[in-house]
């Protein structure tokens, strides 16, 4: 018997980190030395006074049903803490508790792509953005994000791509893959130039907000009251937290979208786990000194990395100013990017991910995180400096 499946659904890409991790631990499996650059998560555990919120919700009995927006003691948190970091004032009633960052983008993508409308997202940049607009069969437009502008996004550029088919922009800073932080004139002269797209949404994917280095500082889409009408803001707690696996996100939706994305949820995943809930209030409301000390040890890892690569033979890279990615430029090794990652994983044990997993714009380019201890990362330095000198 021939099942068949609407289009949408051949058209689906995926996350390549998670094949790269796959592939990683079955050649662990066997007994060889791997060591995972790849897969984007902090290498630390969750803090203990958040595991224990959680645990301590199990016992109290939470085991239940909780609305499908969320609980209101996390959603006020929410709010709060939006006020204490950003010091911008969202209602409650704006905020959707959901399972982990990438439900905001499938549910943003799929109220407006459909055929004939295009969505501009940041490429290179996390891969389900295409893979969701792909889906929806919108045409995805890429908006090129340029090592020369130290992969921050350029506000002329992004909106010399609007026209009247534009349905969507999405955005992203601090940056997936490239660790770029877009300056405040930028974002500036975004929202200015969006005065003349009223009609236009926007997603701003915020997810690394709190991770950026040195003098660069975070500049949120929120802050902005001129286009909190159209603005879908996303963030949660998976990298911030350490929460990769407790599947844990939040997005703030304006007065004409809240309502759809609320129907979605009960749709779809009809609430969030609920101790899980109560674990992300006590990230909110707790000491803060786990983020900063965990952005300390990415710091020091950072300038590793970034030394590391600049002193190989075909390979340079700038320093990344958010996130816990390094985006090195690696055309000069004469090596396709996906070819020196799969080299790289078989060869030498270091698995890292081709450029062109995060777009059309990514070839010359690997991704390496460095959430991995310092001695891991020194070890796999060596590894890729040795596989390059036998090549």
């Amino acid at each position: 018997m021939a099942l068949k499946t609407i289009p949408g659904f051949d058209r689906i890409g995926e996350e390549n980190a998670f094949a790269v991790l796959a592939r990683a631990n079955a050649l662990a499996s066997e007994g060889r030395d791997i060591i995972n650059l790849g897969i984007g998560q902090p290498d630390f555990p969750t803090p203990e006074h958040i595991v224990e919120a959680a645990v301590k919700a199990l016992r109290d009995g939470h085991h239940g049903y909780t609305a499908a927006t969320g609980i209101p003691a996390l959603r006020e948190a929410v709010c709060a803490d939006l006020a204490r970091r950003l010091c911008v004032n969202v209602p409650a009633d704006n905020v959707l508790i959901v399972p982990g960052g990438k439900v905001t983008m499938f549910l943003a993508i799929l109220m407006f792509g459909e055929p004939g409308a295009e969505i501009l997202y940041p490429d290179p940049g996390f891969p389900i953005y295409r893979s969701m607009i792909e889906f929806t069969d919108a045409t995805p437009v890429p908006v090129p994000i340029r090592e020369e502008n130290g992969f921050a996004f350029s506000a002329e550029e992004t909106l010399s791509l609007i026209n009247e088919k534009t349905r969507l922009l999405i955005v992203n800073s601090p940056a997936n893959p490239c660790g770029g932080v877009t300056p405040r004139r930028e974002i500036e002269a975004l929202v200015a130039g969006l005065s003349a797209w009223p009609d236009l949404a926007v997603l701003s994917d915020e997810i690394y907000g709190q991770m950026t280095y040195g003098e660069a500082a975070h500049v949120s889409l929120l802050e902005f009251e001129q286009v909190r009408d159209r603005l879908i803001y996303l963030d949660g707690w998976s990298k911030t937290y350490a929460m990769t696996g407790w599947r844990m996100g939040y997005s703030v939706w304006p007065d004409a979208l809240f309502d759809k994305a609320r129907k979605m949820a009960v749709n779809s995943w009809s609430c969030v786990n609920a101790p899980a809930q109560y674990g992300a209030i006590a990230a909110l409301t707790g000491p803060q000194d786990c983020v900063a000390e965990m952005m300390a040890a990415f710091d020091a890892r950072r300038a590793v990395v970034v030394d590391g690569l600049n002193a190989m033979e075909g390979v340079s890279c700038v320093m990344p100013e958010g996130a816990f990615y390094a985006f090195p430029n690696v055309a000069d090794t004469g090596m396709a990017a996906k070819q020196l990652a799969s080299g790289l994983l078989e060869e030498a044990g270091v698995a890292v991910i081709g450029g062109p997993d995060f777009g059309i714009l990514g070839e010359g380019y690997i991704r390496l995180s460095y959430a991995n201890s310092l001695e891991n990362i020194e070890r796999a330095l060596e590894k890729f400096r040795s596989y390059l000198d036998r090549r």
